[in-house]
C-alpha cells in the first residue's frame, strides 16, 4: 500500500464507506476522474444495488469493523457519510446510539489508507455533536489524523444542480503534504436551480393505480437472492391508499398543503396545529423539491404529494429527484428500495464536490 497518487492512471482511486446504494460513488464516477478500488455496506440490499451498479468486487458487504481489520486497497480519495440517524431531527437524537460511532471506523480506514484527501457528509446536526468535536481533536498534535486539516459547511444540494433543497454537513480533510481543499458553496444561481418540472415531468401519468407491486425477478448476489435488479420503470408502482387519504389528496389544490383541507377531512393531531405544514402538502413544480427521506412515498411525512395527481410521488421519481439516471439498477423490496433512495446524497451533489477535489489535487 502506497500513500501517492497513483501515476499510473488518470483517474483518482477512490473507497466509499457506508455506500449505501451508491448515490456518492455515482457522483464521483459521472465526473471521469475516479475509479472505485473498494466499498462497504452493511446493509444486503443497499450492497447488492450497489454491486449491480459497479460490480460485486468492488464492494464488501458486511460490518465495517472487520473490513477495517484486513489488508486495504490504496486509494487516493476516501468518501462516505457514517449513518446519521442519531443526529437527525427526525431521529430520537440518542447521543448513545451506537451508530454515532462509526465514524471512528471511518477514521481507521483513514489512518489505514493514507488518502490524500476524504469527503465526510452528514446531515448539520453532526456539527453540533461530540462526535465531530471528537473528530476534531483526532486532528490536532498527537491525533490519529494530525497529517490532515479539516474544512467543513453546511451546503444546500441546489447550488450544484440538484432538483431538491437537501442541506447536508460537509467535511472534506487534505493531508499536509497537499494544498488544503475547502468545501465549496455550489455555483448555480438560485434562478437557474432545477426544478421538479425539469426532472419529473416527462413522468406524468406513468402510474398506473392497479400497479402496486414491483416484478417478482430475483437476482444473487454475495451468494443471496435478493429481488431485483430492477430497471427504473419498474419503480412506477402506485400505493394503496385509503379513501379518506384519496378525498384529501383530491382536496389540496396545486401548491396547496393540509390548510385546504375542510373540517371533517382534518386528522384530529391536525386541529389546531400552526407548525409541519408540509404534512399532505403538493411539492411545486417550478421550485426544486425538498428534502427526499426515506419514507417520501407517504403524504402524510410531508411535502410528498405529486404537483397535480392525486398521490405521493412514485419510487422512480424520487430516484429522478435524488439525480439517479434511468439505468440505474436497484435490488430489494418496496421499502428498502424506498430507505436507499431517502439515505442517498444527491448525486449532482456528490458530482460537484468531487469536480473540485480533483481540481485541487490535479495542482499538487
Amino acid at each position: 500500500m502506497t500513500d501517492t497518487l497513483d501515476g499510473g492512471s488518470d483517474k483518482f482511486r477512490v473507497v466509499d464507506l457506508f455506500a449505501g446504494c451508491g448515490g456518492l460513488t455515482s457522483g464521483f464516477h459521472s465526473t471521469g476522474r475516479y475509479r472505485s478500488v473498494g466499498a462497504v455496506e452493511y446493509d444486503l440490499a443497499a450492497a447488492a444495488t450497489y454491486a449491480a451498479n459497479f460490480g460485486e468486487e468492488s464492494v464488501y458487504w458486511g460490518d465495517i469493523a472487520e473490513w477495517v481489520k484486513g489488508d486495504l486497497p490504496s486509494a487516493d480519495v476516501i468518501i462516505g457519510g457514517p449513518p446519521c440517524q442519531g443526529f437527525s431531527n427526525l431521529g430520537k437524537r440518542d447521543i448513545g446510539d451506537p451508530r454515532n460511532s462509526m465514524w471512528r471506523q471511518y477514521v481507521q480506514a483513514l489512518v489505514k489508507i493514507k488518502p490524500a484527501a476524504f469527503l465526510l457528509e452528514n446531515v448539520p446536526q453532526f456539527q453540533r455533536s461530540g462526535q465531530f468535536h471528537s473528530l476534531e481533536e483526532e486532528t490536532m498534535p498527537g491525533g490519529l489524523l494530525s497529517n490532515y486539516s479539516l474544512r467543513y459547511k453546511t451546503v444546500i444540494a441546489a447550488n450544484f444542480g440538484a432538483a431538491q433543497l437537501r442541506r447536508r454537513f460537509i467535511v472534506i480533510g487534505t493531508r499536509k503534504d497537499y494544498q488544503r481543499i475547502e468545501v465549496p458553496d455550489g455555483d448555480l444561481p438560485r434562478e437557474e436551480w432545477r426544478t421538479v418540472r425539469d426532472t419529473i415531468w416527462e413522468l406524468r401519468n406513468s402510474v398506473v393505480p392497479e400497479n402496486t407491486e414491483l416484478p417478482e425477478d430475483t437476482d444473487r448476489f454475495f451468494g443471496q437472492q435478493v429481488p431485483g435488479a430492477f430497471k427504473a420503470s419498474a419503480l412506477d408502482f402506485a400505493r394503496r391508499y385509503t379513501e379518506i387519504s384519496v378525498e384529501r389528496m383530491r382536496s389540496i389544490p396545486p401548491e396547496g398543503d393540509r390548510r385546504s383541507l375542510p373540517a371533517h377531512l382534518l386528522a384530529p393531531c391536525w386541529v389546531g396545529r400552526t407548525d409541519g405544514m408540509d404534512v399532505f402538502a403538493r411539492l411545486r413544480w417550478d421550485r426544486p423539491s425538498v428534502t427526499i427521506r426515506t419514507e417520501f412515498f407517504k403524504p402524510e411525512k410531508g411535502r410528498y404529494l405529486h404537483p397535480e395527481e392525486h398521490r405521493a410521488l412514485s419510487h422512480h421519481e424520487a430516484a429522478l429527484l435524488q439525480g439517479f439516471k434511468d439505468d440505474f439498477k436497484w435490488c430489494g423490496t418496496k421499502i428498502q428500495i424506498a430507505r436507499q433512495i431517502g439515505n442517498a446524497v444527491p448525486v449532482e451533489l456528490a458530482a460537484g464536490l468531487a469536480k473540485h477535489i480533483a481540481a485541487t489535487l490535479d495542482r499538487h
